[in-house]
This record gives structure tokens, sequence and C-alpha cells, in this order.
């Protein structure tokens, strides 16, 4: 992973002008997040508190005749088109294609007249560590779309469409936490989201004036959903909230948690309620903290996470454990596994000038294990959604 081009937006603009010709009638951004704290609580109808990250995916697009668009995307060297017959139903668009159609196929059903156009894509969200490259780029198409349209659809309801976008047409079953980042998140503040009701509350998370920054690590290990292990922690959510008699486990309370855990004649599943239970009440200890100014006292937080996910949830791998652990070794207030698991990326605390310090500790103990050497960034809470000047 490295640090964000400046360019990414140029080389977008560029792409557009290589592939049609002529401009771009403008550029639009979208970035990727990590959450800071809460983790498989999104389909438990609880809490999150992810931010932006500098990284982004940029869209240079123009309108085009006919219900029929064009993309170019940097990444992968294609273009593709597809009309308004292929967007007429989930499935006909495949591949990162896909993502794209998926925006016009939701806003489509949704009743939005949604204009012809032409797309270049360039990103800098890396893909396949769960920075949320997907949410990135459904966010920057949309805000494009919408723009060139002329559509009006208030913010709050730009990331159930988004999301949409990626569990229907794309088929991708992800929560409500990752549209809401990339489209509502705001610089210096991290995005405290109930994802019951989507209500949204930004929280100051100033890293700079506390002398902090956050370090994410690549772990290298890819992030993967695929192999049922998602699926069968989210059945295992549902079965625990079933067997409790209640709507989702977001309705046992931290007080009730003993009790509940009684009534679980499943060890498993046991394990499973009591992560999402004490990590919906981490989330609101994080918040009550940053709303006091007091973001070095969050690094117990973040770490008790990371043991709850590697113990109770059992999500973690090697290569993450050995990543959270060399960096609290090296002096981090606080680190923890970010995303839904299996891989993908670690998320650290740390003194803004000890980050070469920390980085390297994690590279030094993954080459004692023989393990890919990882990357790193430093990275403050950044802006969501928006059209680039």
């Amino acid at each position: 992973m490295t640090h964000p081009a400046d360019d990414v937006a140029e080389r977008a603009a560029a792409g557009f002008s290589e592939q049609f010709g002529g401009q771009a009638s403008g550029r639009w951004a979208a970035p990727g997040r990590v959450n800071l704290i809460g983790e498989h609580t999104d389909y438990n109808e609880g809490f999150v508190l992810p931010f932006a990250l500098p990284m982004r995916t940029v869209v240079a697009a123009d309108r085009q005749d006919g219900e029929h668009w064009t993309v170019w995307s940097e990444l992968s060297g294609e273009t593709i088109t597809f009309g308004a017959d292929d967007v007429a139903e989930p499935g006909r668009v495949t591949g990162w294609g896909a993502y794209v159609a998926g925006v016009v196929w939701s806003l489509r059903e949704a009743g939005h007249p949604v204009p012809g156009a032409r797309l270049a894509i360039a990103s800098d969200v890396p893909l396949g560590s769960g920075l949320s490259s997907s949410a990135a780029l459904e966010s920057a198409v949309l805000a494009a779309l919408l723009d060139l349209g002329g559509l009006e659809l208030a913010p709050e309801l730009q990331p159930r469409l988004a999301q949409r976008a990626e569990n229907v047409y794309v088929g991708a079953p992800t929560g409500i936490m990752d549209q809401s980042a990339a489209i509502r998140c705001r610089a210096g503040h991290a995005l405290f989201l109930d994802c019951r009701d989507e209500s949204v509350e930004h929280i100051p998370f100033d890293l700079d004036a506390a002398g902090l920054a956050v370090l994410v690590i690549d772990s290298r290990a890819p992030h993967r959903h695929a192999d049922g292990e998602y699926a069968a922690r989210r059945r295992s959510c549902e079965a625990g909230a079933s067997a409790l008699g209640v709507a989702a486990l977001r309705d046992v309370g931290i007080d009730q948690l003993d009790a509940a855990l009684a009534q679980l004649d499943d060890e498993e599943t046991r394990r499973r309620v009591r992560h999402v239970v004490t990590e919906d009440q981490r989330v609101l200890d994080t918040v009550a903290l940053l709303r006091a100014a007091r973001v070095r006292d969050i690094g117990p937080l973040l770490t008790a996470s990371h043991v709850s996910m590697r113990d109770d949830f059992e999500i973690t791998v090697p290569e993450i454990d050995t990543a959270v652990e060399a960096a609290l070794a090296a002096g981090a207030l606080g680190a923890r596994m970010t995303g839904g698991g299996f891989g993908g990326c670690v998320l650290a605390l740390i003194e803004a000038d000890r980050a070469d310090e920390v980085a390297a500790a994690v590279t030094d103990a993954y080459a004692a294990q023989g393990l890919t050497a990882p990357t790193t960034v430093t990275v403050l809470p950044s802006p969501g959604a928006t059209r680039l000047p």
C-alpha cells in the first residue's frame, strides 16, 4: 500500500481525454475507509465508527446521448459499454463493471432518470485489503451520475442506494457501513453510525491536535469472505438472537450479557454473542472518550476489540495477529484488525513521530516468521464523496 498519489484525479481526467477525446465535465471522488472500532456489529443492528481515508477513487465523466454508459478503468485498462437492457436486471454485467452498472440499476430502480455517460476511473484505494474499494467506486460513480443528471437525492439516502447496487446487482452481502463512510464522512471526524436507524453523528477525531496518527498495516493476507466464514458468523449471530428472543444482538445490553450467555447451550454461539455485545459497548465507550477529547485513552479499547475478534469471533489469521502484537510491542497505544476478517488490514494508534519505528517493527516481525512483508501508510480522517474543483 502506498500513500495516495496526489495525481489520482489528474490520472482520471487524463484517462478520460485519452479514451474519449476532449475534457470531462467534472471529477468526483469517494474515499476508502477503515473502521476505527465496531466489527461485525453492523448486521446485528449495532454501532460502528469508521472514518474515511485519504486514498480515493476518482471518476472523470461527461454525459452522452442515449441510455448507454461507457466506462474505462485505469486498473484493468479495459473499456466496457452497457445499455439499458444490461441494467434491467442483476447479473447481466459482470466483473468490475458490475459495480458501475449496479449503481445505474439502483438509481433507475429508485425511479431516477439516469443520464447516459462516459466515465474514466482511477483509484488509489488498495484492492482486497478490507479498505472498501468497492464502496469507494460505487460512491464516486453515484456522485458523478447524480450531478450529471441534475438528480436530487438527499445525502442520508445515498448510502442505501449504493449498498443496494452491491448487495443485489453485484451479489455481495455487505452492510451499510462502507457506503455510509464513503459518502458521509467528514475530515477530522469519525462517523458514529447506528446501523438500525442509519442515523449518524460526526465525532471529532483530531489526531493532529493530540500528536497522534493511525498507521494502517496491509497484512498481505488476502481479505476473503467467499469461503463462507463471514456467512457462518452471521448465521451464528442470528441463531443467538433467536435463542435469546431479541430482534438483533444489539438489543442485549452489556449489563444483560452474563444472563444472556447463561441461556445459550452452544459454546460457539456464546462466544459469537459475547463478541458482538462487548464490541457494541466498546464503540459506545470510544465515542464517549472522543467526545471528551481523550483520544489517547481509546487505545486499550482498540486492543480489547482485537482480542475479542481473535478469541471469541475467531476471524483473525497469523499475519494479522503478528502485526497487532508487533505494533503494540513497539509502542502503539492500541491496535486491532479492521474489516470483516480472515485477512485485510490492521490499524494502530501511534505517536505521530513514531510511525517509521512501528512500521519497521512490524516488518521485522514478519521477516522473523517468513511472512510476505506488509505495507504501511499513516492516515488522518478525510472527507467523504465530493465533486472536485
